[in-house]
């Protein structure tokens, strides 16, 4: 798997328009995932709305979701049974208020995505006519799925409905680089004074120009996933770079719990593919993890065995790697036949099979990746940042509801509830008028002559997260990490101040705010609590807190315009 920044292929932007003078203002969504999506099909009727994606529409980690999403529709089952499932892998973390909100939700969900053309796997004799599964950490088969590529189902009928929604304004090939708060602005109108913290747009550029645009906006909605890249392994998309963590934190907003990395513990392990995901459900139908020589480790490590919550999963999987010397555990599905693989999990058979492995005759080589960022942008139930039109969905906001681990598929049921929230805020909230914005400096830059500096620094942070910052930690080694992320942040921000902006620059400049805020959160964390395992401080408090992160006054909004 490459480490070197993303791509170079060109994008095919699509242009901007700018709203004339009286015009009513967009919403801004930055992201193209399911949180995204469903803010904007929900507000669409009502309210003209752009979505911003820095890749094409179709790259977004809900795309490769493959497990499920929540749905409680089983008599037999009940929405306190979700409840005390998600308040027991969060490990004392989660929000009992929050959980219990998306919980009540999640039937609703499951009819709101059927209603859009969802076509998720049925089962006659199921509850409502859907074949549910049972995940790592869950005391029901609960998990609702479209065989084993749920996300990319839910993201394709969700994204052919907003592009028919003529409502809906679709920007590939644009990358958000700051929120414009009222410091961004040129000058003040008559009439009552604007708040000292309000959004007022934020400023992106056109990956195929070059130019950078104001877009001033009623509103943003970030919703631009988590920080997956900023590890060496990982089963997350080129996009997850965390922008709207990095973009809500010079802005002014707090952030909270990013110590909280769940690592996937089945990532397959193959020199051509090293980020493809091994879905939880097909642990949840009995295949067992084992080493090389084929002796099944789990049930000495936790009586659930394979189902045990990924954070115990990982560190099992992580110790018997280094305890054996290997470089790989296996997973083995043999026994559950051809016909039944390829019938319930048909993409990885062919993707595994195009790789020269038949998962109905050969186990599985896997290791841990990072896969999920539990912390994020602090909000509410609505999706309401520290800053007044600023909202956050998805797995770049933190509400509480996946605490120190999250549980299996209760990240997509968030993005659409949270997202559906937003949505009626953002209906009741008042207008905010077409504000004259500071226009993007480039006056004192030229274009920068020596990429490798980008190249180079992307490589190194992404090992030292992933040697110093992973899976076993130590105080020593996160002080480490930092000191050097410290040093990468001074060398970029040079880099930035003096060259013209590109992806590549962004998405560092991004994952090293988030590299930062990552090893910070972990430091204050004087014990283990779910996927933040110390050395140092191996036993778990009584009481549970979250880690609350607060910009410092005067660091904020540090963009070209200043």
């Amino acid at each position: 798997m490459p480490t070197t920044p993303s791509c170079t292929t060109p994008l095919c932007t699509t242009p901007y328009v700018a709203p004339n003078a009286g015009d009513r203002l967009p919403l801004l969504i930055v992201g193209s995932g399911l949180a995204g999506l469903t803010v904007a099909l929900e507000l669409a009727d009502q309210q003209p709305v752009m979505i911003l994606a820095k890749r094409s529409l179709s790259d977004s980690a809900t795309a490769w979701a493959q497990g499920g999403i929540v749905g409680v529709l089983d008599e037999k089952d009940d929405t306190q049974a979700h409840v005390r499932d998600t308040l027991d892998a969060g490990a004392g973390l989660v929000v009992e208020a929050v959980a219990q909100h998306i919980a009540q939700h999640s039937a609703d969900v499951i009819r709101w995505l059927q209603a859009h053309g969802v076509p998720f796997t049925t089962d006659p004799s199921g509850p409502e006519g859907l074949h549910l599964v049972k995940e790592g950490g869950h005391s029901h088969r609960r998990i609702a799925h479209a065989a084993d590529a749920t996300g990319k189902a839910i993201h394709e009928v969700l994204l052919d409905k907003a592009r028919e929604h003529p409502n809906i304004t679709l920007l590939e090939g644009w990358m958000a680089i700051d929120i414009i708060t009222r410091r961004h602005l040129s000058h003040r109108r008559p009439g009552p004074p604007k708040p000292a913290k309000a959004c007022y747009g934020l400023y992106a550029l056109n990956l195929e120009t070059g130019h950078v645009e104001a877009m001033p906006a009623a509103g943003v909605v970030l919703a631009t996933g988590g920080v997956g890249k900023v590890y060496r392994y990982t089963s997350n998309p080129e996009t997850a770079t965390g922008d709207g963590v990095a973009m809500a934190w010079r802005a002014g907003c707090r952030i909270a719990n990013m110590e909280f990395i769940q690592f996937h513990p089945t990532c397959l392990y193959h020199p051509q593919d090293r980020s493809f995901l091994i879905t939880e459900a097909l642990r949840g139908e009995g295949a067992t993890l084992e080493l090389p020589d084929g002796t099944r480790f789990m049930p000495q490590h936790d009586a659930r065995a394979e189902l045990a919550p990924r954070d115990i999963v990982a560190r099992a999987i992580d110790f018997e790697m280094k305890r054996h010397g290997v470089d790989f555990v296996h997973l083995n599905a043999t026994h559950l036949g051809e016909a039944f693989l390829k019938a319930h999990f048909p993409t990885i058979h062919a993707r595994c099979e195009a790789l020269g492995i038949d998962i109905a005759t050969q186990p599985i080589p896997v290791v841990p990746a990072a896969h999920y960022t539990c912390g994020g942008v602090v909000t509410d139930l609505d999706g309401q940042t520290d800053l007044p039109g600023l909202y956050a969905v998805g797995e770049s906001g933190y509400t509480g509801l996946h605490g120190a681990n999250r549980l299996a598929s209760n990240s997509l049921l968030e993005c659409v509830v949270i997202g559906q929230n937003a949505a009626q805020v953002i209906l009741r909230a008042d207008p905010i008028d077409n504000q004259p914005v500071l226009a993007w400096d480039e006056s004192q830059v030229e274009d920068a002559d020596e990429a490798v500096v980008i190249s180079h620094n992307w490589d190194e942070l992404r090992l030292l997260m992933w040697n110093y910052v992973g899976i076993v930690r130590t105080n020593r080694r996160l002080e480490r990490a930092l000191h050097r992320i410290e040093l990468l942040k001074d060398e970029v921000q040079e880099y930035y101040a003096n060259f013209r902006v590109s992806r590549d620059l962004l998405e560092l400049r991004n994952l090293l705010e988030c590299a930062e805020l990552i090893v910070r959160s972990a430091l204050m964390r004087k014990e283990s609590r779910g996927l933040h395992f110390s050395r140092d401080y191996p036993k778990t408090w009584p009481v549970a807190y979250p880690t609350i992160l607060t910009p410092i006054k005067g660091r904020e909004g540090n963009s070209r315009p200043l």
